[in-house]
């Protein structure tokens, strides 16, 4: 019923009563169970047309609720945002927010605001809402190309030094709809690369800034195919300096001195403060209204947290610390995709051995006794060496450690802080994701020797036993055992001593393979394998390999997962494809019979289930295990055969 009339309000005469509608929706909005009611009684189209009122104040609630909506719908709400032509009018606003965003409108009504600027407060909403539904839409982003809105939200990025927060909302949306978009390349005319090249030459320190750099070099990357083979290479020193002073702060050391710094600050006006001054950030906050709200974080539309990222004016210091999580873990996501690019032509980096290199590597010098030494070999030689000179590798690596205990002890006293953990979390995920992208493109030498490498294996195996109890969570599990996996593959192709103990390899395993994710059951398999082969190779391993056989045949035997069987399958051909102890092994827990018997049902599985749950990629590599199955069961008749 209340929906019912609220949207009956949106209809009125009065723009007091339809800005008052629409601030009621975005508020209610906020609670996910009443989306389906809303969606029910067409509140994108019913809302659309309020993106164009008559009234700058309807305009920027209404943009603020359908901001709203898209962000805590999820992706399959923002494709009916899409399907309901909630296109249409957004791109009309956006334009004429731009075309009148030098004539400074300011609020019609009297306001303790007393320079609030309209039209950079709608601008603001709008982006958002922009950004959720291209980063959810394939046709939104279409739309985007063809109706030229790059010219008007690079406008909007003209006002980086005066409003940071409508550009951080800016970059975000380029990032966006930049990423995997050829048909916008053309539109990055040497007017647009300039305008970004301004805000990578900003000299603000504030954490906002950091952000707002880091999110622009992002976008710089998606769109390296449109620089001049001349200049690639400065833009790629230029995209890795933004990255370090991204990665060069200390989170936890942050939190700690901000939080003490928020504390002091509301001490002195605490007594003073008025209820009615109270209410206004409470309405700031809950109805989505204000400019300086934090943005909601990529890859993150639908997600449990995203509201709480909207955040007062007042919380400058927690949103300084959200800006800096958020640079971190973009400036990470983009060095993942850095280490997955092809292969750069050699004229394209020409440049960086030249003398002009010294202004982007101004006070970077490599300090070799700093650990790990890791560099993206899909890069040319001299970005590779542009990678360590920023000390990135060694950045990365202490992104990779669990978060300061006072710092999570801090958020979780703190109402406003608690979200904050999960941040921390993420980053720490990124950077082992980011960890495993260099591991696999890099050789040992880059790697910083087997020293190193041995180095590096005991700090995951720290972070994985080091707590009192097996880590949980499943995003950082799928994170560390993508990392590990990794490293154990370089360090066996190397016949480099592993530092994992079999009692810890089997305790990982045992405790991981119960995993939900997929992904984590399927490496923790693959690391048995790889350490088994390995253990293959040495005297008396026999018992170990026992265990670590029979482990994985009831992996095998008993997975759900078609995939996770057959990646159990590969590791058993692995560990015991040769070597006298395998052998021994082998018979002792009668390998070969286990897996007659089973072949037949495997074959039978991949009839049954295949098609219908796997992709393609998928079963053609079951296809291959199918037939390394049979291979591996002759193979392993041939041995009984010539022992008898």
């Amino acid at each position: 019923e209340s929906a019912s009339l609220v949207s009956l309000q949106l209809q009125h005469p009065s723009a007091e009563v339809r800005e008052f509608a629409c601030a009621s929706i975005s508020k209610l909005l906020q609670q996910k169970h009443l989306i389906p009611t809303f969606l029910h009684r067409d509140v994108v189209r019913c809302l659309g047309p309020m993106l164009l009122d008559h009234s700058l104040a309807v305009r920027e609630t209404a943009a603020g609720a359908l901001r709203n909506l898209s962000a805590c719908g999820g992706f399959e709400v923002c494709d009916d945002m899409v399907t309901k032509d909630i296109m249409t009018p957004l791109v009309a606003l956006l334009k004429e927010c731009s075309a009148g965003l030098d004539a400074n409108q300011l609020s019609p009504k009297k306001c303790k605001e007393r320079n609030k600027n309209y039209v950079e407060d709608i601008a603001n909403e709008a982006i958002n809402l922009l950004w959720n539904v291209c980063e959810c839409n394939n046709t939104a982003v279409s739309i985007f190309n063809k109706e030229g809105c790059l010219e008007a939200v690079l406008h909007y990025m003209k006002k980086f030094s005066t409003n940071v927060d409508l550009a951080i909302s800016v970059a975000n949306c380029l990032q966006a709809v930049t990423e995997d978009n050829p048909e916008l390349l053309s539109s990055f005319n040497s007017s647009a690369q300039q305008v970004l090249e301004s805000v990578l030459l900003c000299p603000e320190r504030t954490m906002k800034h950091i952000l707002l750099r880091t999110l622009i070099a992002g976008t710089i990357w998606n769109i390296k195919d449109t620089i001049p083979p001349g200049s690639l290479a400065s833009m790629v020193n230029a995209i890795l300096k933004i990255f370090s002073e991204s990665l060069e702060v200390d989170a936890g050391q942050t939190i700690i001195r901000l939080s003490e710094a928020e504390k002091n600050r509301v001490k002195l006006p605490a007594e003073a403060e008025t209820e009615e001054t109270m209410n206004d950030v409470i309405d700031n906050c809950v109805l989505s209204e204000d400019n300086e709200m934090e943005e909601i974080p990529k890859g993150k539309v639908g997600q449990e947290n995203d509201i709480s990222d909207l955040l007062p004016s007042n919380k400058w210091e927690l949103k300084e610390v959200t800006s800096l999580l958020m640079a971190q873990q973009t400036a990470l996501e983009v060095i993942v995709n850095m280490c997955c690019t092809e292969d750069p032509s050699d004229d394209d980096w020409e440049e960086l051995s030249s003398s002009d290199e010294s202004d982007l590597f101004m006070e970077n010098s490599y300090n070799e006794g700093s650990g790990l030494l890791m560099s993206p070999l899909c890069l040319s030689d001299e970005v590779n060496s542009a990678f360590l000179n920023y000390l990135i590798p060694k950045k990365i690596l202490e992104k990779t450690a669990f978060p300061n205990s006072v710092a999570l002890d801090i958020c979780m006293h703190n109402p406003s802080w608690k979200p904050l953990i999960k941040k921390l979390n993420t980053v720490q995920c990124r950077a082992l994701t980011c960890l495993h992208s260099i591991l696999l493109v890099s050789d040992v030498d880059c790697l910083g020797g087997a020293s190193a490498l041995q180095a590096l294996a005991e700090h995951l195996s720290q972070l994985i036993f080091s707590k009192s109890e097996f880590p949980q969570d499943p995003e950082f599990l799928e994170a560390i055992t993508s990392a590990l996996r990794a490293l154990l593959q370089t360090m066996a192709s190397k016949n480099i001593s592993q530092c994992m103990t079999p009692e810890q390899l089997i305790a990982l395993c045992e405790a991981a393979i119960h995993s939900s994710n997929s992904s984590v059951r399927v490496n923790v398999v693959s690391i048995l394998g790889i350490s088994g082969s390995v253990l293959a190779k040495s005297e008396n391993t026999a018992e170990t390999l026992k265990m670590i056989g029979k482990f994985l045949l009831e992996v095998a035997m008993k997975e759900s997962s078609l995939v996770v069987a057959g990646e159990a399958l590969d590791a058993l051909f692995d560990v015991f494809a040769d070597g006298k102890e395998a052998e021994k092994a082998a018979v002792q827990i009668k390998l070969l019979p286990a897996l007659k018997e089973f072949q037949p049902v495997f074959k039978m599985r991949m009839r049954k289930e295949g098609k219908r749950e796997y992709s393609t990629d998928q079963l053609c590599v079951l296809d291959n295990v199918k037939m390394n199955l049979r291979r591996f069961i002759a193979y392993q008749e041939m041995l009984v055969k010539n022992s008898a």
